[in-house]
Protein backbone atom coordinates (compact mmCIF):
# COMPACT_ATOMS: atom_id res chain seq x y z
CA UNK A 1 0.00 0.00 0.00
CA UNK A 2 1.27 3.29 -0.72
CA UNK A 3 1.02 6.20 1.77
CA UNK A 4 0.95 9.92 1.35
CA UNK A 5 -0.86 11.99 -0.80
CA UNK A 6 -1.89 11.13 -4.21
CA UNK A 7 -1.55 13.75 -7.23
CA UNK A 8 -5.19 14.84 -8.18
CA UNK A 9 -6.06 14.61 -11.45
CA UNK A 10 -8.13 16.91 -13.83
CA UNK A 11 -10.44 18.52 -11.94
CA UNK A 12 -14.01 19.59 -13.51
CA UNK A 13 -15.10 23.19 -14.02
CA UNK A 14 -17.06 24.97 -11.01
CA UNK A 15 -20.08 26.10 -11.59
CA UNK A 16 -20.73 29.84 -12.68
CA UNK A 17 -20.30 31.97 -9.39
CA UNK A 18 -18.05 29.30 -7.09
CA UNK A 19 -14.71 30.35 -6.36
CA UNK A 20 -12.01 29.13 -8.04
CA UNK A 21 -10.09 26.32 -6.11
CA UNK A 22 -13.17 25.62 -3.96
CA UNK A 23 -11.72 22.60 -1.43
CA UNK A 24 -13.00 19.88 0.28
CA UNK A 25 -11.50 17.31 3.04
CA UNK A 26 -13.17 14.26 3.88
CA UNK A 27 -12.54 12.32 6.70
CA UNK A 28 -12.66 8.86 6.59
CA UNK A 29 -11.91 6.34 4.11
CA UNK A 30 -15.02 3.74 4.49
CA UNK A 31 -17.73 3.58 1.88
CA UNK A 32 -19.25 6.52 3.15
CA UNK A 33 -16.31 8.60 2.64
CA UNK A 34 -15.59 7.36 -0.51
CA UNK A 35 -18.95 8.09 -1.77
CA UNK A 36 -18.65 11.78 -0.44
CA UNK A 37 -15.18 12.01 -2.15
CA UNK A 38 -16.32 10.86 -5.33
CA UNK A 39 -19.96 13.49 -5.85
CA UNK A 40 -17.88 16.16 -4.14
CA UNK A 41 -15.08 15.87 -6.76
CA UNK A 42 -17.66 15.14 -9.43
CA UNK A 43 -19.43 18.74 -9.05
CA UNK A 44 -15.65 20.27 -9.47
CA UNK A 45 -13.86 20.70 -6.36
CA UNK A 46 -10.75 20.04 -4.99
CA UNK A 47 -10.90 17.15 -2.63
CA UNK A 48 -8.22 15.30 -0.13
CA UNK A 49 -9.53 12.37 1.01
CA UNK A 50 -7.74 11.28 4.55
CA UNK A 51 -7.05 7.98 5.93
CA UNK A 52 -5.59 6.74 8.65
CA UNK A 53 -5.47 2.67 7.63
CA UNK A 54 -2.92 2.03 4.66
CA UNK A 55 -6.41 1.51 2.73
CA UNK A 56 -9.68 2.09 1.56
CA UNK A 57 -12.70 0.43 2.36
CA UNK A 58 -13.35 1.11 6.13
CA UNK A 59 -14.66 -2.23 7.43
CA UNK A 60 -15.61 -3.79 3.95
CA UNK A 61 -11.69 -4.79 3.37
CA UNK A 62 -9.23 -8.25 2.49
CA UNK A 63 -5.87 -9.45 4.02
CA UNK A 64 -3.45 -11.48 3.20
CA UNK A 65 -2.96 -14.94 4.94
CA UNK A 66 0.09 -17.54 5.27
CA UNK A 67 -1.98 -20.86 5.55
CA UNK A 68 -1.09 -24.27 5.49
CA UNK A 69 -3.22 -24.50 2.44
CA UNK A 70 -1.02 -21.53 0.82
CA UNK A 71 -1.33 -17.64 0.85
CA UNK A 72 -4.98 -17.27 1.27
CA UNK A 73 -6.91 -13.64 0.68
CA UNK A 74 -9.77 -13.34 3.50
CA UNK A 75 -12.00 -10.94 3.68
CA UNK A 76 -12.42 -9.65 7.02
CA UNK A 77 -16.31 -10.51 7.34
CA UNK A 78 -19.09 -11.84 5.07
CA UNK A 79 -20.55 -8.91 3.13
CA UNK A 80 -24.03 -8.84 1.20
CA UNK A 81 -26.28 -6.72 -0.37
CA UNK A 82 -30.01 -6.75 -1.72
CA UNK A 83 -31.36 -5.64 -5.23
CA UNK A 84 -33.26 -2.96 -3.15
CA UNK A 85 -29.52 -1.49 -2.22
CA UNK A 86 -29.57 0.70 -5.06
CA UNK A 87 -27.69 3.65 -3.58
CA UNK A 88 -24.55 0.33 -3.22
CA UNK A 89 -25.51 -0.81 -6.60
CA UNK A 90 -25.46 2.73 -8.01
CA UNK A 91 -21.11 2.84 -6.18
CA UNK A 92 -20.38 -0.48 -7.76
CA UNK A 93 -20.86 1.15 -11.01
CA UNK A 94 -18.87 4.13 -10.14
CA UNK A 95 -16.06 2.92 -9.77
CA UNK A 96 -16.41 -0.25 -12.02
CA UNK A 97 -17.08 -3.19 -10.24
CA UNK A 98 -20.68 -4.72 -11.18
CA UNK A 99 -19.43 -7.57 -12.76
CA UNK A 100 -17.60 -8.52 -9.84
CA UNK A 101 -20.32 -8.40 -6.66
CA UNK A 102 -23.31 -9.78 -8.96
CA UNK A 103 -27.00 -10.05 -7.68
CA UNK A 104 -28.77 -13.72 -7.80
CA UNK A 105 -31.26 -13.92 -10.80
CA UNK A 106 -33.74 -14.68 -8.22
CA UNK A 107 -33.81 -14.63 -4.64
CA UNK A 108 -32.62 -18.30 -3.22
CA UNK A 109 -31.99 -19.18 0.31
CA UNK A 110 -31.13 -22.72 1.50
CA UNK A 111 -32.42 -23.23 5.06
CA UNK A 112 -31.08 -26.17 6.91
CA UNK A 113 -33.21 -27.33 10.00
CA UNK A 114 -30.56 -28.84 11.88
CA UNK A 115 -32.73 -30.92 14.57
CA UNK A 116 -34.15 -32.20 11.63
CA UNK A 117 -31.58 -31.83 9.25
CA UNK A 118 -34.54 -31.02 6.22
CA UNK A 119 -33.23 -28.43 3.58
CA UNK A 120 -35.98 -25.79 3.05
CA UNK A 121 -35.79 -22.95 0.99
CA UNK A 122 -36.96 -19.14 0.91
CA UNK A 123 -37.16 -18.04 -2.69
CA UNK A 124 -39.20 -15.75 -4.84
CA UNK A 125 -41.25 -16.21 -8.06
CA UNK A 126 -41.97 -13.48 -11.14
CA UNK A 127 -45.28 -12.84 -9.16
CA UNK A 128 -46.43 -9.54 -7.86
CA UNK A 129 -45.84 -8.27 -4.46
CA UNK A 130 -47.25 -10.00 -1.59
CA UNK A 131 -47.64 -13.13 -4.40
CA UNK A 132 -44.04 -13.36 -4.91
CA UNK A 133 -43.40 -15.43 -1.64
CA UNK A 134 -46.46 -17.29 -1.28
CA UNK A 135 -45.64 -20.20 -2.95
CA UNK A 136 -42.12 -20.89 -1.03
CA UNK A 137 -43.93 -19.77 2.62
CA UNK A 138 -46.46 -22.13 1.81
CA UNK A 139 -43.90 -25.10 1.03
CA UNK A 140 -41.73 -23.99 3.83
CA UNK A 141 -41.00 -26.72 6.05
CA UNK A 142 -39.74 -24.71 9.28
CA UNK A 143 -43.64 -23.38 10.13
CA UNK A 144 -46.38 -25.81 10.50
CA UNK A 145 -49.78 -24.47 8.78
CA UNK A 146 -50.67 -22.28 11.38
CA UNK A 147 -47.14 -20.72 12.00
CA UNK A 148 -47.01 -19.84 8.61
CA UNK A 149 -50.96 -18.26 8.46
CA UNK A 150 -49.54 -16.57 11.32
CA UNK A 151 -46.48 -14.73 9.25
CA UNK A 152 -48.70 -13.71 6.53
CA UNK A 153 -51.06 -12.17 8.97
CA UNK A 154 -48.11 -10.06 10.36
CA UNK A 155 -46.54 -9.65 7.22
CA UNK A 156 -49.75 -7.80 6.14
CA UNK A 157 -49.70 -5.71 9.63
CA UNK A 158 -46.15 -4.74 8.82
CA UNK A 159 -47.11 -3.46 5.62
CA UNK A 160 -48.90 -0.79 6.82
CA UNK A 161 -46.19 0.78 9.41
CA UNK A 162 -44.33 3.87 8.45
CA UNK A 163 -40.92 2.78 8.99
CA UNK A 164 -40.29 6.18 9.58
CA UNK A 165 -42.56 6.90 12.30
CA UNK A 166 -40.78 8.31 15.83
CA UNK A 167 -43.24 5.69 17.89
CA UNK A 168 -41.84 2.48 15.73
CA UNK A 169 -38.23 3.16 16.92
CA UNK A 170 -39.14 2.82 20.79
CA UNK A 171 -40.36 -0.12 19.99
CA UNK A 172 -38.66 -3.43 19.90
CA UNK A 173 -39.42 -5.97 17.13
CA UNK A 174 -39.43 -9.01 19.45
CA UNK A 175 -42.81 -7.82 21.33
CA UNK A 176 -44.12 -6.29 18.17
CA UNK A 177 -43.95 -10.23 16.90
CA UNK A 178 -45.36 -11.77 19.67
CA UNK A 179 -48.44 -9.14 19.87
CA UNK A 180 -49.27 -10.60 16.74
CA UNK A 181 -48.97 -14.21 17.40
CA UNK A 182 -45.45 -15.24 16.21
CA UNK A 183 -44.29 -18.52 18.03
CA UNK A 184 -40.65 -18.72 19.45
CA UNK A 185 -39.94 -21.37 16.23
CA UNK A 186 -41.70 -19.08 13.85
CA UNK A 187 -39.02 -15.68 15.01
CA UNK A 188 -36.01 -18.22 14.86
CA UNK A 189 -37.19 -19.69 11.29
CA UNK A 190 -38.06 -16.62 9.51
CA UNK A 191 -38.10 -13.55 11.06
CA UNK A 192 -34.67 -13.64 12.97
CA UNK A 193 -33.10 -15.69 10.12
CA UNK A 194 -33.32 -12.35 8.26
CA UNK A 195 -33.19 -9.61 10.96
CA UNK A 196 -30.09 -11.28 12.59
CA UNK A 197 -28.35 -10.40 9.42
CA UNK A 198 -29.38 -7.43 8.11
CA UNK A 199 -29.84 -5.68 11.75
CA UNK A 200 -27.53 -7.33 13.72
CA UNK A 201 -29.42 -7.67 16.69
CA UNK A 202 -31.96 -10.17 17.72
CA UNK A 203 -36.17 -9.31 17.17
CA UNK A 204 -36.13 -8.69 21.26
CA UNK A 205 -32.83 -6.21 20.48
CA UNK A 206 -33.70 -3.85 17.77
CA UNK A 207 -35.53 -1.35 17.08
CA UNK A 208 -39.08 -1.91 15.48
CA UNK A 209 -38.52 1.20 13.00
CA UNK A 210 -35.34 -0.41 11.34
CA UNK A 211 -37.00 -3.70 11.41
CA UNK A 212 -39.95 -2.56 9.69
CA UNK A 213 -37.75 -0.56 7.45
CA UNK A 214 -35.63 -4.10 6.62
CA UNK A 215 -38.41 -6.10 5.80
CA UNK A 216 -40.68 -3.45 4.15
CA UNK A 217 -37.73 -2.81 1.50
CA UNK A 218 -36.50 -6.24 1.54
CA UNK A 219 -39.63 -8.30 1.00
CA UNK A 220 -42.53 -6.16 0.13
CA UNK A 221 -41.36 -3.42 -1.89
CA UNK A 222 -40.71 -4.98 -5.15
CA UNK A 223 -40.47 -8.76 -6.47
CA UNK A 224 -36.79 -8.47 -6.93
CA UNK A 225 -35.72 -6.35 -4.02
CA UNK A 226 -34.40 -9.32 -1.86
CA UNK A 227 -32.51 -10.61 -4.16
CA UNK A 228 -28.72 -11.27 -3.07
CA UNK A 229 -25.81 -10.09 -4.11
CA UNK A 230 -21.85 -10.67 -2.92
CA UNK A 231 -18.31 -10.37 -4.19
CA UNK A 232 -16.87 -12.81 -6.09
CA UNK A 233 -13.31 -11.54 -5.54
CA UNK A 234 -11.57 -10.31 -2.46
CA UNK A 235 -13.05 -7.50 -1.28
CA UNK A 236 -10.38 -5.47 -1.04
CA UNK A 237 -9.96 -5.50 -5.16
CA UNK A 238 -13.49 -3.42 -4.95
CA UNK A 239 -13.34 -1.31 -2.10
CA UNK A 240 -9.30 -0.68 -2.39
CA UNK A 241 -8.12 -1.01 -5.18
CA UNK A 242 -11.09 0.00 -7.55
CA UNK A 243 -12.59 2.69 -5.62
CA UNK A 244 -8.82 4.01 -5.31
CA UNK A 245 -8.11 4.37 -8.89
CA UNK A 246 -11.76 5.86 -9.35
CA UNK A 247 -10.71 8.43 -6.79
CA UNK A 248 -7.66 9.39 -8.52
CA UNK A 249 -9.32 9.30 -12.00
CA UNK A 250 -11.84 12.15 -10.21
CA UNK A 251 -8.93 14.13 -9.04
CA UNK A 252 -9.00 13.43 -5.70
CA UNK A 253 -5.88 13.48 -3.36
CA UNK A 254 -5.68 10.56 -1.41
CA UNK A 255 -3.83 10.55 2.10
CA UNK A 256 -3.52 7.47 3.71
CA UNK A 257 -1.76 6.57 7.09
CA UNK A 258 -2.76 10.14 7.85
CA UNK A 259 -4.71 10.53 10.89
CA UNK A 260 -7.01 13.86 11.34
CA UNK A 261 -6.37 15.33 14.80
CA UNK A 262 -8.11 18.92 14.96
CA UNK A 263 -10.90 20.46 12.94
CA UNK A 264 -11.43 24.30 13.16
CA UNK A 265 -13.58 26.96 12.14
CA UNK A 266 -11.50 30.10 10.63
CA UNK A 267 -12.96 33.01 8.89
CA UNK A 268 -11.84 31.98 5.96
CA UNK A 269 -13.39 28.26 6.04
CA UNK A 270 -12.14 25.71 8.06
CA UNK A 271 -8.78 23.99 9.00
CA UNK A 272 -8.08 20.19 9.73
CA UNK A 273 -4.69 19.34 11.23
CA UNK A 274 -3.58 16.13 9.86
CA UNK A 275 -0.66 13.46 10.77
CA UNK A 276 1.18 11.45 8.45
CA UNK A 277 3.87 9.67 10.41
CA UNK A 278 7.32 10.51 9.26
CA UNK A 279 6.17 13.61 7.75
CA UNK A 280 4.79 14.93 10.69
CA UNK A 281 1.32 17.19 10.96
CA UNK A 282 0.23 19.37 8.35
CA UNK A 283 -2.44 21.96 8.09
CA UNK A 284 -5.62 21.10 5.68
CA UNK A 285 -7.61 24.04 4.49
CA UNK A 286 -11.10 23.95 3.26
CA UNK A 287 -14.42 25.24 2.24
CA UNK A 288 -16.22 22.28 3.35
CA UNK A 289 -15.23 18.95 5.66
CA UNK A 290 -17.01 15.73 5.37
CA UNK A 291 -16.56 13.26 8.75
CA UNK A 292 -17.24 10.14 7.69
CA UNK A 293 -15.79 8.31 10.84
CA UNK A 294 -17.49 6.21 13.32
CA UNK A 295 -19.59 8.02 15.90
CA UNK A 296 -16.94 7.97 18.77
CA UNK A 297 -14.37 9.28 16.42
CA UNK A 298 -17.12 11.76 15.53
CA UNK A 299 -17.71 13.45 18.36
CA UNK A 300 -14.05 13.58 18.99
CA UNK A 301 -13.71 15.41 16.10
CA UNK A 302 -16.42 17.78 16.41
CA UNK A 303 -15.59 21.45 17.50
CA UNK A 304 -18.09 22.47 20.53
CA UNK A 305 -21.30 23.77 19.56
CA UNK A 306 -21.38 21.92 16.11
CA UNK A 307 -24.20 19.73 17.13
CA UNK A 308 -27.05 20.27 19.71
CA UNK A 309 -26.58 16.90 22.21
CA UNK A 310 -23.13 15.77 20.86
CA UNK A 311 -22.89 13.93 23.66
CA UNK A 312 -25.85 11.56 22.32
CA UNK A 313 -23.20 10.17 19.86
CA UNK A 314 -21.72 8.70 22.32
CA UNK A 315 -25.11 6.47 23.69
CA UNK A 316 -25.03 5.04 20.01
CA UNK A 317 -23.94 1.19 20.87
CA UNK A 318 -21.76 -0.95 18.75
CA UNK A 319 -22.71 -4.25 18.32
CA UNK A 320 -20.22 -7.40 17.21
CA UNK A 321 -19.89 -9.44 14.41
CA UNK A 322 -17.86 -12.89 14.34
CA UNK A 323 -16.43 -15.06 11.28
CA UNK A 324 -15.06 -18.50 11.37
CA UNK A 325 -12.74 -19.41 8.43
CA UNK A 326 -12.47 -23.49 8.13
CA UNK A 327 -10.51 -24.62 5.15
CA UNK A 328 -11.16 -28.39 4.08
CA UNK A 329 -9.16 -30.95 2.30
CA UNK A 330 -12.46 -31.73 0.23
CA UNK A 331 -15.70 -30.05 -1.14
CA UNK A 332 -18.03 -30.74 1.81
CA UNK A 333 -20.63 -28.00 0.45
CA UNK A 334 -21.99 -27.99 -2.86
CA UNK A 335 -23.93 -24.49 -2.81
CA UNK A 336 -22.62 -21.48 -2.94
CA UNK A 337 -24.60 -20.77 0.73
CA UNK A 338 -26.62 -21.46 3.46
CA UNK A 339 -28.70 -20.48 6.18
CA UNK A 340 -29.11 -22.74 9.66
CA UNK A 341 -31.70 -22.59 12.05
CA UNK A 342 -31.61 -24.98 14.99
CA UNK A 343 -28.09 -24.38 15.22
CA UNK A 344 -25.13 -21.91 16.71
CA UNK A 345 -24.58 -21.29 12.94
CA UNK A 346 -26.03 -18.91 11.48
CA UNK A 347 -24.80 -18.37 7.88
CA UNK A 348 -22.04 -20.14 5.94
CA UNK A 349 -20.19 -18.97 2.32
CA UNK A 350 -18.25 -21.01 -0.14
CA UNK A 351 -15.66 -18.51 -0.86
CA UNK A 352 -12.69 -20.69 -2.22
CA UNK A 353 -12.90 -19.22 -5.31
CA UNK A 354 -12.55 -15.38 -3.90
CA UNK A 355 -9.69 -16.74 -1.85
CA UNK A 356 -7.37 -18.02 -4.33
CA UNK A 357 -7.25 -21.27 -2.59
CA UNK A 358 -7.61 -23.92 -5.85
CA UNK A 359 -5.15 -21.34 -7.48
CA UNK A 360 -2.39 -23.04 -4.74
CA UNK A 361 -0.69 -26.18 -6.45
CA UNK A 362 -1.72 -28.81 -4.66
CA UNK A 363 -5.35 -27.47 -3.44
CA UNK A 364 -7.38 -28.83 -6.14
CA UNK A 365 -9.83 -30.35 -4.25
CA UNK A 366 -10.13 -28.14 -1.14
CA UNK A 367 -13.21 -25.70 -0.13
CA UNK A 368 -12.75 -22.70 2.40
CA UNK A 369 -16.11 -21.90 4.34
CA UNK A 370 -16.66 -18.81 6.08
CA UNK A 371 -19.16 -18.99 8.50
CA UNK A 372 -20.89 -15.22 9.36
CA UNK A 373 -21.88 -14.80 12.64
CA UNK A 374 -23.96 -11.89 13.91
CA UNK A 375 -25.44 -10.12 16.97
CA UNK A 376 -22.27 -12.53 18.10
CA UNK A 377 -21.88 -10.47 21.74
CA UNK A 378 -21.39 -13.58 23.82
CA UNK A 379 -18.72 -14.83 21.60
CA UNK A 380 -17.05 -12.44 20.29
CA UNK A 381 -13.80 -12.59 22.98
CA UNK A 382 -14.15 -16.49 23.34
CA UNK A 383 -10.32 -17.83 22.76
CA UNK A 384 -9.82 -19.73 19.27
CA UNK A 385 -9.94 -23.09 20.88
CA UNK A 386 -13.45 -23.02 22.06
CA UNK A 387 -14.63 -21.42 19.20
CA UNK A 388 -13.29 -24.28 17.30
CA UNK A 389 -14.51 -26.89 19.43
CA UNK A 390 -17.81 -25.57 19.11
CA UNK A 391 -18.27 -24.74 15.37
CA UNK A 392 -16.26 -27.78 13.70
CA UNK A 393 -18.80 -30.60 15.26
CA UNK A 394 -21.23 -28.26 14.59
CA UNK A 395 -20.31 -28.33 10.95
CA UNK A 396 -19.88 -31.54 10.44
CA UNK A 397 -23.78 -31.92 11.85
CA UNK A 398 -24.96 -29.90 9.47
CA UNK A 399 -22.64 -30.92 6.40
CA UNK A 400 -22.15 -35.29 6.75
CA UNK A 401 -19.24 -34.61 3.37
CA UNK A 402 -16.71 -33.07 6.31
CA UNK A 403 -16.93 -35.94 8.66
CA UNK A 404 -13.65 -36.91 8.26
CA UNK A 405 -12.96 -34.59 6.04
CA UNK A 406 -9.19 -32.73 6.90
CA UNK A 407 -9.19 -29.34 8.71
CA UNK A 408 -6.29 -27.04 7.06
CA UNK A 409 -6.81 -24.33 8.56
CA UNK A 410 -9.23 -22.51 11.11
CA UNK A 411 -8.95 -18.92 12.00
CA UNK A 412 -11.19 -16.39 13.38
CA UNK A 413 -11.58 -12.93 12.61
CA UNK A 414 -13.77 -10.43 14.90
CA UNK A 415 -15.32 -6.93 14.37
CA UNK A 416 -16.22 -5.66 17.97
CA UNK A 417 -17.84 -2.53 16.40
CA UNK A 418 -19.12 -3.96 12.85
CA UNK A 419 -22.52 -1.80 13.35
CA UNK A 420 -24.16 0.61 15.45
CA UNK A 421 -26.47 -1.20 17.41
CA UNK A 422 -30.25 -0.83 16.77
CA UNK A 423 -31.59 -0.73 19.72
CA UNK A 424 -35.04 0.38 20.43
CA UNK A 425 -34.51 4.70 20.58
CA UNK A 426 -31.49 4.89 18.16
CA UNK A 427 -33.12 6.91 15.81
CA UNK A 428 -33.54 9.59 18.25
CA UNK A 429 -29.67 9.56 18.48
CA UNK A 430 -28.87 9.49 14.76
CA UNK A 431 -28.45 12.64 13.82
CA UNK A 432 -28.86 14.02 10.27
CA UNK A 433 -25.77 15.13 7.95
CA UNK A 434 -25.93 18.54 8.22
CA UNK A 435 -24.42 20.01 11.49
CA UNK A 436 -25.16 23.50 13.20
CA UNK A 437 -21.31 24.65 12.07
CA UNK A 438 -21.33 26.10 8.05
CA UNK A 439 -19.25 23.37 6.19
CA UNK A 440 -19.02 20.99 8.59
CA UNK A 441 -21.05 17.90 7.71
CA UNK A 442 -21.17 14.06 8.86
CA UNK A 443 -21.30 10.73 6.93
CA UNK A 444 -21.69 6.79 7.79
CA UNK A 445 -23.78 4.44 8.22
CA UNK A 446 -24.39 5.20 12.18
CA UNK A 447 -26.01 8.58 11.47
CA UNK A 448 -29.45 9.40 10.08
CA UNK A 449 -30.47 7.31 6.86
CA UNK A 450 -33.48 5.29 7.69
CA UNK A 451 -31.17 2.34 6.75
CA UNK A 452 -29.68 0.15 9.59
CA UNK A 453 -25.97 0.00 9.49
CA UNK A 454 -25.34 -1.39 6.27
CA UNK A 455 -23.27 -0.91 3.30
CA UNK A 456 -26.38 0.61 1.75
CA UNK A 457 -26.70 3.22 4.50
CA UNK A 458 -22.64 4.07 4.42
CA UNK A 459 -23.05 5.04 1.15
CA UNK A 460 -26.39 6.32 1.49
CA UNK A 461 -25.30 8.72 3.90
CA UNK A 462 -21.83 9.85 1.63
CA UNK A 463 -24.26 10.83 -0.61
CA UNK A 464 -26.75 13.01 1.77
CA UNK A 465 -23.37 14.70 2.83
CA UNK A 466 -22.09 15.55 -0.34
CA UNK A 467 -25.42 16.66 -1.41
CA UNK A 468 -25.62 18.93 1.52
CA UNK A 469 -21.79 20.49 1.05
CA UNK A 470 -22.77 21.57 -2.28
CA UNK A 471 -26.24 23.21 -1.78
CA UNK A 472 -24.30 25.32 1.02
CA UNK A 473 -21.43 26.08 -1.58
CA UNK A 474 -24.36 27.41 -3.97
CA UNK A 475 -24.43 24.63 -6.48
CA UNK A 476 -27.88 24.68 -8.20
CA UNK A 477 -30.05 21.83 -7.71
CA UNK A 478 -29.62 19.82 -10.93
CA UNK A 479 -25.60 19.73 -9.97
CA UNK A 480 -26.18 17.51 -6.52
CA UNK A 481 -25.76 14.00 -6.49
CA UNK A 482 -28.90 12.45 -6.74
CA UNK A 483 -30.15 10.16 -4.00
CA UNK A 484 -31.09 6.71 -4.20
CA UNK A 485 -34.65 5.66 -5.00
Amino acid sequence: MTSGVTRPGRRRDLPPGRPEGAAAVVIGGGLAGTTAALALADAGLRVTLVEGRPRLGGLVFSFRRDSAAGELSVDNGQHVYLRCCTAYSGLLERIGATDLVPLQERMDVPVLDADRMRLGRLRRTALPVPLHLARSLAGYPHLSPAERAGVVRATLALKGLDPADPALDGLDFGSWLRRYGQSARAIEALWDLVGIATLNARAGDASMGLAAKVFKTGLLSAPGAADIGWSRVPLGDVHDTLARTALEKAGVSIALRTRAGAVTRRDDGWQVSVENGPHGTEQLTADTVVLAVPQREAHGLLPDGALDGKDRLLDIGTAPILNLHVVYDRKVLRRPFFAAVGSPVQWVFDRTEASGLTRVAGNERCQYLAVSQSAAQEEIDQPVAKLRARYLPELERLLPAARGARIRDFFVTRERTATFAPAPGVGRLRPAARTQAPGLFLAGAWTATGWPATMESAVRSGTAAAREALNELGFPQGQLPQEAA
